[in-house]
This record gives structure tokens, sequence and C-alpha cells, in this order.
């Protein structure tokens, strides 16, 4: 049988129970500071380091004796994030007992005295940790479980480099502790701070109160609002119909594939529809706008449809006003001026997985292919025009064309991708 202890307050004292089945294992896996607080003997213990050895070691013994006890110490709750999957995988669940302790993450809400069941828990350890950063730059209430070089710093860079979000940071350290502590932080603050080891993040909008007004029926982010996506046109503020249509946004955005933990920039985003859009379904926008009255309109369209904080809105020109923002996974480029290639061909150098195209003039398609096409992405094109029902009098109808629209997207081959991700994280 193997035991996962799940610990709650790392450090204090085992229960009686615990203390029995420690002292009876002839072999206890755990973090050094585990079995440090634990009082194993050295002969007994296996500090872990990779995971694969230890799970080696693990079946060795078991071979040797089938009867042996193993006992696995983990921080608060083994099966959230934890150990628990590795084991089960390796092992079966029919041979672990698991005893689980509080989750980290809601040890530390709990601290905060507010309830966690709208938050989104994400761990970054072991992960990639773009997606934790997308992931509290998109979302009003964020659990991190961190990890070296994805804790209380590099969350607060990471949200400190999109412009005009606003987040408080909550990082809660050595929970249980005599060394516990619960410091709230701004993005800029954090990031110019070191930090203890043992750690986790809560990100929070400045928006957003920390207790939600309604009780939730599902945890964490609940997938896009009520309306679905490719809203209407009247849905937003705009200028002189100077908005990607519904059905041609609906294509793109189909193309673009935002999800949570991703980041998307809409350049040259007029009302932010594009940028909206991804937001709602739980991706993190950035809105580059060269006007600043498009600037206002993409505020108060993001505002409107509840997405304000997932959105940053950058007043600047393409394709100079990308150079300092983080990389996106997802691109899309609408308009069509002269400086057209050079903006498509800086996000295509970015993009980790696609950019979309969207353009009105056929003299603008192969100057926007090429750019795709120097940049390595598999490029692919079609012309969209719809016909709209539209009443007559006299009760009948008629099909009310709109003007067509070309739309040229490129991918990011898969190894290629994998390169491109292997870069330093913003």
């Amino acid at each position: 049988m193997i035991t996962v202890l799940g610990q709650t307050h790392i450090g204090t004292s085992l229960t009686d129970e615990s203390s029995a089945l420690v002292a009876g294992a002839a072999l206890v896996v755990g973090a050094r500071r585990h079995l440090d607080a634990a009082g194993v003997p050295a002969d007994r213990a296996l500090a872990l380091g990779p995971l694969a050895p230890a799970l080696d070691a693990v079946a060795l013994l078991r071979e040797k004796d089938p009867d042996a006890h193993v006992v696995v110490l983990a921080s608060g709750d083994p099966g959230f994030f934890g150990i628990v999957r590795s084991l089960a995988r390796r092992f079966g669940a029919e041979a672990l007992d698991v005893r689980p302790g509080i989750s980290s993450i809601a040890h530390a809400f709990a601290r905060l005295g507010v309830p966690w069941d709208d938050a989104v828990a994400v761990s970054a350890h072991g992960r990639d940790p773009r997606r934790a950063f997308n992931i509290c730059r998109a979302q009003r209430k964020v659990g991190v479980l961190t990890a070296p070089g994805a804790g209380p710093a590099e969350i607060g860079a990471a949200l400190a480099a999109m412009p005009g979000l606003r987040r408080r940071l909550v990082v809660a350290a050595d929970l249980g502790t005599e060394a516990e502590s619960l410091v709230e932080v701004s993005p800029a603050e954090a990031a110019a701070r070191a930090w203890p080891a043992v750690n986790v993040v809560l990100s929070l909008a400045d928006s957003a109160p920390p207790v939600a007004d309604m009780m939730r029926a599902v945890a964490g982010f609940e997938g896009a609002p009520e309306g679905g996506w490719a809203l209407p046109e009247e849905a937003f503020e705009h200028r002189d119909a100077m908005l990607t249509k519904a059905e041609v946004r609906a294509f793109a955005l189909a193309r673009l594939g935002p999800r949570l933990g991703e980041l998307v920039w809409d350049v040259g985003a007029g009302s932010g529809s594009v940028a909206v859009e991804c937001a709602r379904l739980g991706a993190a926008a950035v809105a580059v706008e060269r006007d600043a009255d498009g600037v206002e309109r993409i505020r108060a369209n993001a505002a409107a449809h509840g997405v304000a904080h997932a959105v940053a809105v950058v007043h600047g020109r393409a394709p100079e006003a990308l150079a300092e923002l983080p990389d996106p996974d997802a691109v899309f480029v609408g308009g069509g001026g002269a400086d057209l290639a050079a903006v498509v061909g800086a996000a295509a150098a970015r993009a980790r997985r696609t950019v979309v195209v969207t353009l009105a003039a056929l003299d603008r398609v192969p100057e926007a292919r090429r750019a795709l096409l120097d940049a390595q992405l598999i490029v692919e094109g079609v012309q969209l025009q719809a016909n709209r029902l539209a009443p007559l009098p006299g009760a009948v109808t008629r099909l009310a064309a709109t003007n067509p629209v070309f739309v040229l997207w490129g991918t990011r081959p898969a190894a290629t991708a994998a390169t491109v991700s292997q870069g330093v994280p913003k």
C-alpha cells in the first residue's frame, strides 16, 4: 500500500495516526522539508528531486516486497495538481490510500476570509508559465500554485507588462508555519521584491469585489457568457460601421481559437470587437489602436461586455506599438493601410500559433500573404461575402449583400511553434 499524506501545515507536528504510518513505513518519500519536518530517519527517507527516479525506487521496493508500506508526504491536497496523478498512473488507484490536507490555494483564500468558488486555480509547477500569466491577465480572481521562474516576481512582471490592467496580488508564503505571511502588493511591487520559496499567489482584479454577488453553480471559469459569440454589430459602439462584421468575426475567431490561458493581439482594433470577443471566450487580449476616439470606444465596449479587466488597450501605431507587448499566442490584424506588410510581419514574427488578417482591398492581399510566408507560416485564405435576409414592404424578404472581405491566416508549423515557445516568457 502507498499512503499519501497531504500536510496542511508544513513544519508542524504530524497527527498521532500519521506519525504511526511514517514510523511503520519501509520508505518515506517527500520533499526534503517534509522529511525533515516529520523526522524521518535517513535510511528510510527518499528526498524528491526529479519524479521519475523516485517512482522507480518505489516500484523496485514493491517488486522485492509486495507488502512493503510506502508513505508519500505532500503539501496540501495531493490530488489537486499534485502527486496523486503520477502515482495512480504508475501503480493504479487501487494501490493508493490518499489522505488529503487543505489545498494551499484554499488556505490562502481562507486567510483573506473570502470564498474561492469563483476563482480560477492554475498550477505553474513543471508547466509553461505563460498559461498562468495569461490566466492572471484575463480572469478577475485567480489562485496560482507557483514554481521557480513563475513566482510572485514573474507574475507581477507579466501583469505589469499589460498596459492599463489593474490587479492587486496577495502573496501567501509559508502558510501554517511561524513564518507565515500574507502580503498585498501591486504587480510592479511584486516584480521588484524577493519572496520566500514556498508561496502561492492570488491575483485579484481591482474592478471586482473579492466576494461575488451571486452564488456560483460552477467553480472557476464558466466559458463565454450568454449570447454566444460573433455578436451582432449593434452590440458594439463603432464609427461609420468601421468594425468587423459578425460573419467575418465568426470566421476569424474560429481561426484565432482564443481560449483560457492564451494572449491575443487585436491590431488596428477599431471598436475592439475582436478583442472583446476573445476575452469573453477566456483569453487575455491587447487591443492596439492609433486613434484616440477609437481607444475610448474599445474601453467602453470592453466595459459594456464585462471584460474590461481582461482587455489591455494600447494607444499607438503599429508596428512600433507592438515592440514592448508580451508575446501573443494569436494575432488579429484588421484594416489595410500603407504599413500593412510591416504590421503583419511584426505580428507573424511574434505569434506562437496563428495570425489572421482581414482585408477589404484586393490589392493588399499579395503583400499580406507574402509577409506571412516570409515568417515561415503555412498560409491559407478565403473570400467571404454574406447575404443577409432583409424585410421589404408587403411582408416579403430580400437578400442584402454585405461587402466582400478577404481573410488570410497563417499557422505556425508545430516544430517551429515549439522553438518559439522556448524563448523567455513575457
